[in-house]
């Protein structure tokens, strides 16, 4: 690591894992109108790359859909089936992001292709730094991100749904995108 690249994008360079432990890959969705559902994904891989410039950082993540998990077996089993994510023919959610932005001295901008569903579109994500720090007892460096973002579901042709008699769908179009992201150093 060197206190120049530290100082000029906030994270210092280098390969950074998501470590299971600490990260949460999570998502909200209003159900009924009226209340909101949050889930996460149990099973990931995450990867950040960066080098001396930002505009050649790179990130990727492939999540399992089976490993949904919204605190209720029932939805869970819902989400997993062909009214959603059809986890039988597509087992993977995957991000690749095409640029990473400094928006301000916390701030990062990251657009990248999302592919869930089998249905690939472009997405801006908003990540803020939580924090830095090197670790003695572990002899790691780790870095801490807060990613937020939204889509629309029916962006990726999952359109299951049913209008309610107050107008309002049984779930909504909008998905919430909040990712509590741990990361270590590699090598």
């Amino acid at each position: 690591m060197t206190t120049a690249t530290l100082e000029k994008t906030g994270i210092p360079t280098g390969t950074w894992v998501a470590d299971r432990a600490h990260t949460r890959i999570g998502f909200a969705v209003k159900h009924l109108g009226v209340t909101t559902v949050r889930g996460e994904f149990k099973d990931y891989d995450g990867t950040l790359e960066i080098g001396d410039d930002l505009s050649e950082a790179h990130a990727t993540a492939t999540i399992r859909v089976a490993s949904v998990d919204t605190g209720q077996d029932q939805r869970d089993e819902h989400l997993r089936s062909a009214d959603f994510f059809d986890a039988e023919r597509f087992p993977e959610i995957r991000f690749e992001s095409k640029r990473i932005e400094q928006v301000d001295e916390e701030t990062y901008r990251i657009v990248g292709d999302l592919t869930i569903h089998g249905v690939t579109n472009e997405v801006e994500l908003e990540a803020e730094l939580g924090g830095y720090v090197e670790s003695g007892m572990q002899d790691e460096e780790r870095i801490g991100l807060d990613i937020t973002g939204q889509l629309s579901r029916k962006d990726y042709e999952m359109k299951f749904n049913a209008a309610l008699g107050s107008g309002n769908a049984v779930v909504a179009d909008k998905v919430k995108l909040v990712l509590d992201i741990a990361a270590v150093k590699q090598g």
